[in-house]
């Protein structure tokens, strides 16, 4: 009896156990399945650029002058093919490109930041090249002479002080009053995915911050673009004939990892996400990773106390002249800090509390990096990060409201 009881005993476990596991392998199933159907519903994004039978026709039999540099590229379905540029695919297609106009960094992107690009000649392409950061950020009425349409293509990164949305600005200003259409190609804002800071006043308006808009805006170059047109920005109020080819399979939540540095000293998608709230120590004695291979990934100082993370910054591709070159600096390392859906305040209050009253903390570009003189007082004034964020409520939700009339992605 015994002997039946323990087979009985043993047939219930094994036969549950089967079934537990019959379950579990239906559970799994379950998971694969839902992850094969999120698989199909994320699409691959496909930057405007990519999409040349929704513009080509624009172009054609039309003398075209083109804004462009290293990031105005069509990336190739095939892997191990490198990207295309821009103007190497128009040409190709027997588009009349007359001559580029490049931003910040110049045609190339190998430029420091605020450095004075000269005019010059594209070495694969033999056209004229014209700087819109050198003698002039805008074309001239004698540049844009028998131009019939404008291509603006660049990667923006959603930061107001990152000054290829004033180039926008100016380019659609010269445009408008030549009376040239003018068609942006649109990419995704990395940044796309939240909207904070403060808002710019428009007396501290300049190349680096031209708009009363936030440090962050959460907009697409396309739908910026728009809203520049459509608040009338421009000078006098006038509007630009503006054309936007809309990207494919993208809303401002989309993860999109960039292939290309939009600029020098943003090399990948942590310095890209971690830039608007260092940004602020551009207007400061405090090196941000300027000088290093980890850009916009860390702050510190030679006066800072002495702690585990120190690095010297020296000079390198985009930084020739980095701040506290050539000095052990001791800082924070932020390479693995999660991605930012809001500007991070603490650092920059952790930074200022750690300089010596005998060093200049704010520097003179303070003022145009914030938009405003009120950050730096409320700093020095002691107040906490929730408290400084409270002030910018208002200006944000106002901007909100303006945002929305020209957003074309969810």
């Amino acid at each position: 009896m015994t002997q039946l009881v323990r087979f009985k005993s043993t047939y219930l476990i094994l036969f549950l156990s089967i079934c537990f596991g019959l379950t579990s392998c239906a559970q799994k199933s379950q998971v694969k399945s839902k992850k094969v159907e999120k698989l199909k519903v994320e699409k691959k994004i496909k930057t405007s650029a990519e999409q040349t039978e929704l513009y080509i026709n624009l172009l054609k039999g039309k003398n075209v002058a083109v804004v462009a540099n290293q990031t105005s590229v069509i990336e190739s379905r095939n892997k191990k093919q490198e990207a295309r540029h821009l103007i190497d695919s128009l040409l190709s297609l027997k588009i009349n490109i007359k001559k580029v106009f490049a931003p910040e960094h110049g045609f190339r992107g190998k430029a420091d930041a605020g450095e004075h690009v000269e005019d010059g000649f594209d070495t694969k392409t033999g056209l004229p090249v014209f700087s819109l950061h050198g003698k002039s950020k805008k074309p001239s009425d004698e540049q844009l002479k028998g131009i019939d349409i404008i291509v603006f293509d660049i990667q923006d990164v959603g930061a107001r002080f990152y000054t290829y949305i004033s180039t926008l600005h100016f380019v659609m200003e010269a445009a408008a009053e030549n009376g040239i259409p003018v068609i942006v190609l649109d990419r995704p804002n990395p940044n796309g995915h939240y909207v904070d800071g403060p808002v710019l006043e428009m007396e501290h308006s300049s190349f680096v911050g031209k708009h009363p808009v936030p440090l962050v805006y959460g907009m697409t170059i396309g739908e910026y673009g728009q809203m520049i047109n459509g608040e009338k920005w421009l000078e006098n109020g006038i509007q630009c004939d503006l054309t936007v080819i809309p990207l494919k399979n993208y809303t401002h939540d989309s993860e999109y990892s960039l292939t290309i540095r939009p600029s020098p000293n943003l090399p990948n998608d942590k310095s890209i996400n971690l830039y608007p709230s260092l940004g602020f120590f551009e207007g400061t004695i405090i090196n941000a990773g300027r000088g290093t291979e980890f850009q916009f990934q860390r702050y510190g100082a030679p006066f800072f106390p002495k702690s585990d993370f120190s690095y010297i910054p020296q000079p390198n591709f985009g930084a020739k002249y980095p701040k506290q070159k050539g000095k052990l600096c001791y800082g924070v390392d932020l390479s693995d800090e999660k991605k930012l859906n809001a500007i991070n305040l603490e650092w920059i209050i952790d930074a200022y509390h750690k300089t010596p009253k005998t060093e200049k903390f704010f520097g003179k570009t303070f003022t145009i990096h914030a938009g405003n003189t009120k950050l730096q007082k409320q700093i020095e004034q002691g107040l906490s990060a929730k408290e400084i964020r409270k002030t910018w409520q208002k200006g944000l939700e106002k901007f909100m409201e303006i945002r929305r009339k020209y957003l074309i992605y969810q």
